[in-house]
């Protein structure tokens, strides 16, 4: 079927409407983004309005999904694989999901740490022996060895001896494992309060931190919605929505 001159669109065209270059514009076309495109009897690419709509809505699926999952979703709708498509979808929106339980789970950790009282101190000495912390901490040896193992404790070493010494600040580490262990925290999520901890200093500073990862979070998932809203619109009108 010939289609209307008046609805043909050159790939210069199309190109600027979001800025972008006519080589991109045929990469697009290459990799599934755009529909497939027909050829004039020259050879000549012929991009109609679809293409533009199609354009649009990878614009703005990507600026929340990425160009990745938006390569993958036109391009199942593209060859009529719409659950393909919306596994992908989903998929995007599951992994905000994730993310979401993981700040809201690390930020109830950082919670009961910071209600926690500071570990009492070893006599005064400037690092403590393992049994030492381990009586201080409320476990057993074993459970700081392992800790160590699972690289969550950092242990100083005397010369000659080699034994285990804990600085203040591993002191405070094994409390906050032993803390968060009693409250059923998974290793992942102590690891990222250590890994927190250690990199910023402060809970307190910390909890803020995650706070504003979390606003940054329902900015990406709002992103997300509006590029699943561009696609459902453009799925009904290619009749594919239901």
């Amino acid at each position: 079927m010939d289609v209307a001159s008046k609805d043909r669109l050159r790939a210069v065209d199309l190109a600027a409407t979001v800025g972008i270059s006519v080589q991109q514009v045929r990469n697009y076309v290459e990799l599934g983004v755009l529909p497939p495109v027909r050829r004039t009897a020259s050879g000549y690419r012929i991009f109609t309005s679809e293409h533009a709509r199609a354009l649009t809505v990878a614009r703005r699926l990507a600026e929340g999904h990425g160009w990745s999952r938006t390569r993958e979703i036109m391009a199942a709708v593209h060859t009529g694989d719409l659950p393909a498509a919306l596994a992908a979808l989903d998929g995007g929106h599951a992994e905000l999901d994730r993310e979401r339980a993981e700040i809201r789970r690390v930020l109830g950790a950082f919670e009961t740490v910071l209600a926690s009282p500071p570990a009492a101190r070893p006599a005064p000495r400037h690092r403590a022996r393992i049994g030492e912390v381990a009586a201080l901490v409320g476990v057993r040896t074993s459970q700081l060895r392992l800790w160590e193992e699972r690289e969550l404790l950092r242990p100083g070493r005397t010369p000659g001896t080699n034994y285990r010494v804990y600085d203040e600040a591993e002191l405070r580490a094994a409390q906050v494992i032993a803390l968060l262990r009693r409250g059923a925290y998974p290793f992942e999520i102590i690891a990222a309060v250590l890994g927190e901890l250690r990199t910023t200093g402060s809970a307190q500073r910390v909890r803020a931190e995650l706070a504003r990862r979390e606003q940054e979070l329902h900015t990406r998932s709002l992103r997300r919605l509006r590029g699943s809203a561009a696609l459902h619109d453009y799925l009904r009108g290619r009749g594919d929505a239901g």
